[in-house]
């Protein structure tokens, strides 16, 4: 089975192409498919699964359960893929990698693998707890940079607010200090 491979960015690039770095496009291990969000399904699945399992046995007994865990799961790990498939890792790293150094935080010196745990955090969280508010996720996510951290030495408390950048970026709440935008106007 041939299966094409298409880019987000720039199309005139071939499979060949030496620059294509394969381990960031989030390929699903079934379909192949660019782009797949296995963490974000499967924690939907869970969650979906619990929720209606619980639900169901209370009224139908132990085969209810059994049946909604299972139902729960396939709407749980949609619902989660859903989520999961609004934010594309590749593009979120590539974007940071790019513009870290003009955000307000940013400390002169300081490189991009210094920041990239906490970016990372802050889109992988978005993906996994987007249905809730960056103050209610702040504990979780303050876990989460401790395993995402890798080398860098920056403290929760100087990485958070890359964390939260990233996860304002992708639509959660509009950034309070966000740069006025200057457009040319026709006359």
């Amino acid at each position: 089975m041939k299966r094409d491979i298409r880019f987000y960015r720039d199309p005139s690039r071939t499979e060949n192409d030496p620059k294509i770095n394969r381990a960031d496009e989030n390929r699903d291990p079934i379909t192949g498919a660019r782009g797949a969000h296995p963490v974000g399904t499967g924690l939907g699945a869970v969650a979906g699964g619990a929720a209606t399992g619980a639900a169901v046995g209370s009224v139908a007994g132990p085969i209810g359960t059994a049946a909604g865990i299972v139902a729960g799961a396939v709407v749980g790990g949609l619902a989660g893929k859903g989520i999961a498939e609004k934010v594309n890792p590749t593009l979120e790293r590539e974007y940071w990698s790019e513009n870290y150094s003009r955000e307000p935080y940013y400390q002169a010196g300081r490189r991009f693998e210094d920041y990239e745990g906490a970016y990372r955090t802050g889109y992988e969280g978005y993906a996994r707890y987007g249905d809730r508010t960056w103050d209610e996720v702040q504990t979780d996510l303050r876990r989460d940079y401790e395993k995402n951290r890798g080398t860098s030495e920056l403290t929760w408390d100087e990485a958070s607010p890359a964390t939260r950048a990233a996860w304002e970026r992708l639509g959660r709440q509009p950034r309070s200090n966000e740069p006025k935008r200057v457009t040319a106007r026709e006359d």
